[in-house]
């Protein structure tokens, strides 16, 4: 199937990727009601139990090569691999090859869960493998036979970090095999980026990926021909083709799929050109926010919903009118000057410092709700960014005109072929399917689990639970036990560093500032006593290593001092203990004062606190998932109306 795919998206054009076309209520009428056997037709085709019997019949022929041997047999394999459609004979014994490679480079041996989730992967699925059960080393077996095979594949996880350290991890198992690896990362040029995107297997970030694509795509137009751009090359000083980035959406496996697919994709991407600004506008900005301040919620104006959208009310319009008169120019014109209001009321209110931005080196850098970092180079649209400047005094940014943007849904749809792993995908296995046709299924673990579960302590007020936070670490570090404290925001991760120093408790803080340390941090988190109070940064992708006596004195325990609006982030917290058989404990401890419950929570749940969260977490989830799903529509319906304009996207 992948190989048909393939040859007719090679055809249609020099830039392979499916054809992305929206379907009409009937098609989607008919994939809900044959979506139950479809997915189950999906994962029959990858239950055969016997492969990992297949693989290891292998071990003591691959155990047998030379490391030039390795190569030629690898290429040979690859080549079977690709004229068969991966199936299992070929897939198992290329496995063997790659499993034996990775002991002799790296000095670590797939695991037979890994092989399962390796050809889980191969063959277009989801494997949801728990936390610490290694998905960056079963990620090679899959991205080499597909190399292999001629294949490019791209490895795309939720940060630059985490590419450049697989890349360097996994690196050389590729080699070794006679291919090779690039990574891609923020501060990269367009020719190091080509260069790196010619590689066999490419590591790279969801963000980075999407607006290399937009680059090609605003390149590229609509007239994607391949005549056509094989004539320019013949005839043009700079051809089109000589400018593209990438080679095409071939193969891509998604780390954390759930975080990229699910998560991200509530917001679109964006490229946008920067447009003249002047003294004036910097004024304009400046008076919007001074009115912002002179209205009064609830009186001129509310915070509406779960979707906190900021409404003006009749009197503030009033009001607002009534200011206006004096300032003449922009503020007569009524739909302007409450556009430009209700950015700066949303700039006040809504973008707090330390929580949805930090101030460095005189720049407002957003920070990753989902990651806990920074996102350079990344700004708020229609004068936000601006606004917030305004309000921190730094200096002015230009104002951004978009060009061209797609939403991660229809960006991921492209690929050929799309697999993914990730601790936690259940809870979304449904809307993963009805967007990208990726079924999920479970890989079972190495070794048991020894993770428990600490019962949730609820308190009415942020006082008393960070009180109790700051007693239950000193109570585990009295008994010499390493802690993981996860925290929301920059903000509350610096409150409670203060309640620790004033206690004495020595402690690393880990938040968007203190990102070049991660990797010192995390590598000593699992020490004796050790303390770590973090963002989401230290969520998904890091692997916490214990001493060996901490494992006899209960493994690292988790404290989560607030949940998150999705259940998934909280257990990718919670699965940083108790990783590959080791002990570890965890628990939350919360308060009805925090936002998951002031925000998403029924005033009638919150005469029974532990449903409080459930249905709050429900609720957002149900929210977070509408919204998705209406960007999604909004694309498609964008790219609809403006097809006859010949712009891309």
């Amino acid at each position: 199937m992948f190989n048909a795919v393939l040859k007719r998206e090679a055809i249609h054009g020099a830039y392979p990727e499916r054809l992305d076309s929206p379907a009409g209520w009937l098609d989607r009428a008919g994939c809900r009601a044959a979506s139950p056997f479809l997915r189950w037709l999906r994962l029959a085709r990858i239950s055969n139990s016997r492969f990992v019997d297949t693989v290891a019949s292998a071990a003591s022929w691959a155990a047998g090569l030379t490391d030039e041997q390795i190569r030629g047999e690898a290429l040979r394999l690859g080549i079977n691999v690709r004229r068969s459609g991966f199936l299992d004979p070929f897939a198992a014994r290329l496995f063997a090859i790659v499993r034996e490679v990775a002991g002799r480079t790296v000095g670590q041996r797939h695991f037979d869960v890994q092989l399962i989730g390796g050809r889980v992967l191969l063959h277009g699925v989801i494997a949801e493998m728990q936390t610490g059960e290694g998905k960056t080393l079963t990620a090679t077996l899959a991205a080499s036979s597909a190399a292999l095979a001629g294949i490019p594949v791209h490895i795309i996880t939720v940060n630059d970090y985490l590419a450049a350290r697989d890349a360097e991890l996994m690196g050389p198992i590729y080699r070794a095999l006679g291919l090779t690896v690039g990574t891609i990362v923020h501060d990269m040029d367009s020719g190091a980026r080509r260069q790196a995107y010619t590689c066999d297997v490419v590591y790279c970030s969801n963000k980075e990926l999407a607006f290399d694509y937009l680059r090609d795509r605003i390149v590229l137009g609509r007239d994607s021909a391949r005549n056509r751009l094989q004539v320019e090359r013949l005839f043009d000083v700079r051809p089109r083709a000589d400018q593209l980035l990438l080679r095409g959406l071939f193969y891509g496996i998604v780390d954390e799929a759930d975080s990229v697919l699910i998560d991200e994709a509530r917001t679109p991407v964006i490229i946008s050109g920067n447009t003249a600004g002047d003294a004036y506008e910097e004024q304009t900005y400046k008076t919007a926010l001074s009115l912002a301040f002179q209205m009064e919620e609830k009186r001129d104006f509310s915070i509406e919903g779960r979707e906190r959208a900021i409404v003006i009310l009749p009197p503030g319009l009033e009001r607002l009118a009534a200011m206006s008169k004096v300032l003449g120019s922009v503020w007569n014109r009524r739909r302007w000057r409450e556009e430009l209001v209700r950015q700066a009321l949303a700039a006040v209110h809504l973008f707090i410092r330390e929580k949805q931005y930090l101030i460095q080196n005189d720049r407002v850098q957003i920070i990753d709700e989902y990651t806990g970092r920074t996102m350079p180079d990344r700004s708020w649209e229609r004068g936000l960014q601006q606004m917030i400047e305004v309000k921190e005094g730094c200096p002015l940014s230009q104002a951004v005109q978009p060009l061209a943007r797609i939403s991660y849904q229809r960006l991921f749809r492209r690929y050929l072929r799309l697999a993914g792993m990730t601790g936690t995908a259940r809870e979304v296995r449904r809307e993963l399917w009805s967007v990208y046709r990726l079924a999920t299924t479970r890989i079972p673990t190495n070794r048991p689990t020894k993770r428990q579960r600490w019962p949730d302590r609820i308190y009415a007020t942020q006082n008393e639970k960070w009180n109790d936070v700051v007693e239950r670490i000193a109570q585990m570090h009295a008994l010499g036990r390493p802690i993981l404290v996860g925290t929301r925001s920059v903000e509350t991760s610096e409150r409670l560093s203060r309640l620790l120093a004033q206690s004495g408790l020595d402690h690393q803080l880990l938040n968007a500032r203190q990102d070049a340390a991660e990797a010192d941090i995390i590598a000593r988190a699992g020490t004796r006593g050790r303390i770590t109070v973090a963002t989401n940064m230290a969520g998904r992708g890091t692997d916490i290593r214990l001493e060996t006596e901490v494992v006899e004195l209960g493994g690292l325990h988790v404290i989560a001092t607030e949940l998150h609006e999705s259940r998934r982030i909280d257990r990718q917290l919670f699965g940083r203990c108790g990783r590959q058989g080791d002990p570890g404990t965890y628990e939350a401890i919360i308060s009805l004062e925090d936002e998951l419950a002031q925000v998403y929570a029924h005033p009638v749940s919150r005469m029974l606190p532990a449903w409080t969260f459930r249905t709050a977490q429900r609720s957002a989830e149900r929210l977070h998932k509408r919204m998705r799903r209406d960007l999604l529509k909004l694309d498609e319906h964008l790219d609809a109306t403006l097809a006859f304009t010949g712009k891309s996207e």
